[in-house]
């Protein structure tokens, strides 16, 4: 049963997104960042496995393995898409490659990260140093993107009216959608990641693009489906 609640002009499910992306209109932009399925390589090399849910051998279930059918199925919901970590999901080839340049170099993680995209454009490339994510203060997803990322994705994409994250999360693509006065359709699984995303999209929105701060909207449940 999915749960939808309304934020300003963010639509924001709780629920599988196989279930919820049938109920949508199809919208300008998806943008996304699923899961890589690297989580299997990450604990064998050390990382960290203390988010979420575990299978046995102690690779978290988000990670476990890439969404294919899930992202086959949020692409036919947009004009245009935006998928960070394209390159797992053996998409066909196209012309433009963001890349976000993390700057710091020669430590444990990657020094960047690649979103395939159907952008008609050269490939473009964003500079923010994984330092500069503590500036956005209290993290609530293990793979957050920065705010700073998406606002400039969707930059790249000329505004889109309307955008969809199939795989939400904590929700900075909603973030920079509210900051941006863009529409934004998101879907997530994880309850804990769903209430993140509430809150940081209704002081987004609260915040707004050219006012002053003023009080958080409240939440408007809609009711279950």
């Amino acid at each position: 049963m999915a749960e939808k609640v309304v934020i300003g002009n963010a639509e924001l499910w709780h629920g599988d997104c196989r279930e919820v992306l049938p109920m949508l209109p199809k919208h300008d932009l998806l943008l996304i960042d699923p899961p890589y399925g690297l989580g299997e390589t990450l604990h064998k090399a050390g990382g960290s496995s203390r988010w979420g849910k575990h299978y046995d051998d102690g690779v978290p279930e988000w990670d476990h393995k890439p969404a294919y059918s899930r992202v086959l199925q949020s692409l036919e919901c947009a004009r245009d898409a935006i998928v960070w970590g394209g390159q797992f999901y053996g998409l066909p080839g196209n012309r433009c490659m963001l890349t976000w340049n993390k700057i710091i170099r020669n430590w444990s993680s990657s020094e960047a990260e690649h979103a395939w995209t159907t952008l008609d454009k050269p490939n473009r490339v964003f500079d923010y140093s994984h330092g500069q994510l503590a500036t956005e203060g209290k993290h609530y997803h293990p793979t957050q993107k920065p705010v700073p990322l998406m606002a400039w994705c969707l930059d790249e994409a000329k505004y889109p009216l309307t955008v969809l994250d199939s795989f939400m999360g904590s929700g900075s693509t909603g973030v920079a959608c509210a900051q941006l006065g863009l529409a934004f359709t998101g879907i997530e699984v994880d309850r804990r990641y769903f209430d993140a995303a509430c809150e940081r999209i209704s002081r987004a929105q609260a915040q707004g693009t050219l006012l002053p701060p003023e009080e958080p909207r409240q939440p408007a449940q809609e009711g279950l489906l």
